[in-house]
């Protein structure tokens, strides 16, 4: 409970007398029982008004919210007091969020009940609490505002950005994935799997042609094969101190998991099985072999709390891991962001192609900072030597980068932005050239 504006300017006028008061005794006596009157009448203001009590609040937000995005949340509040009121809210999202569209003032009269609607936006993954809503409404002769900060705990936990994932199923629907930048690549003849028969097509080659179906339908008629499913893919995310990085506030490790999501979702969707390996300094997280578009609610149950560590990626250890979880041939996709060429040197001696079964593929995040520092003409002697720092590192990686290249080893470089249909459209690539 706090004195309004009203009163403090009340009490600030009926002072002025009371500084005068000396010159005058009949002033003073005026003075002095305007001022006891302002405090009775201030008195029951606070006993005629409603308590905060009489205001009943229910927050009603999911208890998983996907991060960057805007999550929609209403609190539902009712007034049981016999009078009307005007209540201003806010709400306290915890450490790793932040709302918008608050605070709000909503209109009640009495016994009725209202809602506020604001949404939440999520910075960090992991498991939080939304601790307490905060509410302040007028007294009725508007002398006192009431005020409180009411215990109001919600448990939530912050995953990718799923929403990402909806969409993509909305736009497949519709035929419009090119608009996230997907290209669904089908080339027929090219898979194992017998998928159908169809009538002969210009370009086909001739050991498509069904020659049994040609002669009972007197026109040429070509088998149509689809890609190969029931394939592994295994999902490395790098978790050391490097992805700690930001791009646009939201860090390195975030964008790739929200990549790793949705390459999941889409290989699961093709009917391939999907694991996914967190690694730092040690392992952090493995997450077994999923399969069926449901799997995706497992992976995300067990890497929505990952954190970068502090620790340097340990490659060797990662991919020695790898060997005794995943013996089967599997697609490799390791994603990962290096500061210098050794660091792609450590990746491709880690692989050791001949004694591995498996068909990597490094996913390289760009540094869109140090991309525009190499590009940029300088002005003083200072900004030269830090363009040609940069120029350096960058042509240390892009060497070392075709090497791994010369080596058998798929590699995309790809900037934050375009991290998730860079991979999308490499993986449906391999599997249309039936690489796995």
């Amino acid at each position: 409970m706090i004195p309004s504006r009203r009163l403090v300017l009340l009490v600030a006028f009926l002072s002025v007398p009371l500084l005068l008061s000396g010159l005058n005794r009949t002033t003073a006596d005026v003075a002095l029982l305007a001022n006891l009157l302002l405090l009775g009448v201030a008195l029951l203001d606070l006993l005629i008004s409603p308590a905060l009590e009489d205001v009943e609040i229910e927050r009603r937000i999911s208890d998983v919210l996907s991060l960057g995005a805007e999550n929609p949340a209403v609190l539902q509040v009712r007034n049981v007091s016999a009078h009307p009121l005007s209540i201003e809210l806010h709400d306290d999202p915890g450490a790793l969020c932040t709302v918008d569209r608050l605070p709000q003032t909503l209109e009640l009269a009495a016994g009725k009940s209202g809602e506020v609607s604001y949404v939440v936006r999520p910075n960090r993954r992991g498991a939080a609490v939304m601790p307490a809503v905060y509410l302040r409404f007028p007294t009725r002769l508007g002398l006192w505002m009431r005020q409180q900060q009411r215990p109001l705990a919600t448990s939530i936990r912050i995953y990718p950005d799923i929403r990402a994932v909806y969409r993509y199923e909305l736009l497949a629907r519709q035929n419009r994935l090119s608009e996230i930048g997907v290209r669904m690549v089908r080339m027929p003849g090219q898979g194992r799997e017998f998928e159908r028969l169809r009538e002969y097509r210009y370009g086909d080659e001739i050991r498509q042609v069904d020659w049994k179906a040609t002669s009972r339908q007197r026109q040429l008629v070509s088998r149509e094969f689809n890609t190969e499913r029931n394939q592994n893919i295994v999902i490395m995310l790098d978790c050391g101190r490097f992805m700690k990085n930001e791009s646009e506030g939201i860090s390195y490790l975030d964008l790739a998991l929200n990549s790793a999501i949705m390459l999941s979702y889409i290989a699961l969707g093709q009917g391939d099985n999907v694991s996914l390996l967190a690694f730092s300094s040690k392992i952090e997280r493995f997450v077994r072999p999923v399969r069926g578009k449901p799997g995706i609610q497992q992976i995300l149950r067990s890497t929505y709390d990952i954190q970068a560590s502090t620790g340097v990626s340990d490659y060797s250890l990662a991919f020695e891991h790898l060997t005794m979880v995943q013996r089967k041939r599997a697609l490799v996709v390791l994603i990962t962001f290096v500061t210098d060429e050794l660091q792609l040197k450590v990746i491709a001696d880690s692989l050791r192609l001949r004694s591995l079964p498996y068909l990597p593929l490094v996913v390289l995040l760009q540094d869109d900072g140090l991309q525009a520092l190499a590009s940029r003409i300088p002005g003083t002697d200072l900004e030269a030597c830090r363009t040609a720092a940069a120029a350096q590192i960058l042509s240390g990686q892009t060497h070392q980068a075709a090497l791994l290249r010369e080596s058998g080893v798929m590699l995309i470089e790809a900037s934050p932005r375009l991290l998730t249909e860079r991979m999308i459209n490499e993986y449906l690539s391999i599997k249309a050239r039936n690489l796995m």
